[in-house]
């Protein structure tokens, strides 16, 4: 007789991880959400009042090869907050304030202290953007998940009114880009920081570039959500396009947010980029072109701005706690091709 068990699902270890989880995950509850944990589907009632033509935004994503750095730390506690920011980020940049959030968690074999620690980075990340974690799935599957692999998807949905949906498509020529700082490498191009780094170091290995942090410390460093200064600009009206810097960099990114008629014209040299990037580029001799195609280079954010507006959005920005970069600017695409 096989159990279920000894075929390597523990259904027990699943009972106790959802009974962990249960209470981080009520606390990110917001006055919308209809049911408690454990139902067969998420309920969720949003507030209308005041909106004409309500619609919603939502975005799915994953963390990536980040998940290995994770595993090589043996630190769990960061990668739920990399995958809610990510998509709050998402949905933020289109006009939307995020609703609620939905989480796929699968697993080799089930750890309840690993799947705690990184529920409690979804509950963390959910409560600090004031949406709510509504549901999500966890999936133990030693079949097709390695010992010590797993893998996590979000989903976020938003709302927003439909006259106030920021698409881009007012971008002009004149206009100003401005920066925001990232945390680091977020969620995008791991798989050629890892190749480069993981060659010359452990995760603990403390290169004197690094400023006093280790490897995996750096590469685990939060992707930050940028709800914040986003909402402070779109309530002000300032933001023409705004882009979220996540794989393709910026060259790929602007130009989701740039009409074809315009070129995003961006000054590299304008900010310093943080240690980890002159790392890779360096010990990997890789090169600049398929770094800026690859990574951030220390801007998650950029914001598109009217050039009369730049000082009421540095301004709104500098109240938010944000340090905005004048990064560049757009161009006619055919001047500048």
């Amino acid at each position: 007789m096989t159990t279920y068990k000894e075929a390597g699902v523990d259904v027990e270890a699943g009972e106790e991880t959802v009974d962990r989880i249960r209470s981080s995950v009520q606390e990110t509850f917001t006055p919308g959400v209809l049911a408690d944990i454990g139902a067969f589907g998420s309920f969720f009632e949003p507030d209308l009042e005041g909106m004409d033509e309500p619609v919603l935004v939502s975005s799915i994503d994953g963390v990536g090869t980040k998940l290995k750095v994770a595993s090589r730390a043996e630190r769990y506690d960061t990668v739920g907050q990399d995958l809610v920011n990510h998509c709050v980020n998402d949905v933020a940049v289109c006009g939307a304030q995020p609703l609620y959030f939905l989480d796929y968690y699968g697993v080799g074999a089930l750890e309840p202290d690993t799947a705690e620690a990184v529920v409690g980075g979804f509950a963390t990340a959910c409560d600090e953007n004031g949406c709510a974690l509504v549901g999500g799935e966890i999936a133990e599957m030693p079949d097709v998940y390695g010992e010590g692999d797993f893998d996590l998807v979000g989903t976020v949905v938003g709302l927003v009114d439909k006259g106030e949906i920021v698409t881009g498509d007012e971008v002009a020529p004149g206009d100003v880009l401005l920066g925001l700082p990232s945390t680091g490498v977020h969620t995008n191009g791991y798989t050629l920081a890892r190749s480069v780094l993981f060659d010359a170091f452990t995760v603990d290995d403390c290169p004197s570039e690094l400023g006093g942090m280790s490897v995996g410390e750096a590469l685990l460093r939060v992707h930050r959500s940028y709800l914040r200064p986003i909402r402070a600009l779109a309530e002000a009206g300032l933001a023409r396009g705004l882009a979220h810097i996540t794989g393709g960099g910026l060259p790929n990114n602007l130009r989701r947010v740039v009409p074809d008629a315009c070129a995003a014209v961006v000054d590299y040299d304008a900010w310093d980029r943080p240690s980890i990037f002159s790392l890779i580029q360096e010990l990997g001799d890789v090169p600049e072109d398929d770094m800026r195609q690859t990574f951030n280079l220390g801007i998650g954010l950029v914001a598109v701005v009217r050039a009369e507006d730049v000082s009421r959005a540095v301004d709104k920005l500098e109240a938010v706690g944000e340090s905005p970069i004048r990064m560049g600017r757009i161009d006619d695409a055919e001047a500048s091709s």
